[in-house]
């Protein structure tokens, strides 16, 4: 049975790379196998029916794999086969996901490609309601100012400076610092956001 439905994910992982083109990342994320072990993993290159990470610890060509990637979010679906440093996974998703995962990936491979720690190209605005609050993720949270933001991040004024690439929640959109200048911190957020989000996350209504 476990290889039938191998063959069956070969099949499809085919098909979805005739229709989804594979783009070359460098993103970091932990996933589980079905055994509920959890590993740390950097995602090579991703689609959005197909991932390959690099890790320790391979899993099994049809073995069930959930991962938590920075930047995607969780996915899930099945080894396809083993790589000399990790493996190659299918990603089982709705049509949804799929188109979402294809707009995050396209974003990723964007600023990847300019080199840049914000997308630039979205219009940086100052909100209506500047203020707001800064949570860390072991629960410290702090009063900001939002300088200006976009659709992909944000700059922030705030008296205390985290690490660059620690994990944070602004207001209610999560994040990650990207990088530190005099009276604050730059912010790229998870995912894209949409603009009627940003509208009503902070126009103080």
């Amino acid at each position: 049975m476990v290889i039938r439905a191998t063959a069956i994910d070969q099949s499809q992982s085919r098909a979805e790379r005739r229709n989804f083109q594979r783009v070359r990342v460098k993103i970091y994320g932990r996933f589980m196998l079905e055994d509920r072990t959890e590993h740390p993993c950097q995602v090579i290159d991703m689609s959005p029916g197909n991932a390959a990470l690099r890790a320790d610890r391979i899993g099994l060509p049809g073995e069930k794999v959930i991962a938590y990637i920075d930047h995607i979010g969780r996915i899930e679906g099945v080894v396809t086969r083993t790589l000399d440093d990790g493996f190659a996974m299918t990603i089982i998703a709705s049509d949804r996901k799929k188109d979402k995962l294809a707009a995050q990936l396209t974003w990723l491979a964007n600023k990847h490609e300019l080199d840049l720690p914000e997308d630039r190209r979205h219009e940086r605005v100052a909100p209506r309601n500047p203020l707001t609050t800064l949570q860390l993720t072991d629960g410290r949270q702090y009063q900001c100012r939002i300088i200006d933001l976009s659709l992909s991040g944000a700059a922030v004024e705030i008296d205390v400076k985290p690490a660059i690439g620690v994990h944070i929640v602004l207001g209610t959109m999560r994040g990650q610092v990207v990088r530190h200048f005099e009276d604050g911190i730059a912010i790229e957020f998870a995912v894209l956001q949409r603009s009627d989000t940003l509208e009503s996350e902070f126009s103080g209504e």
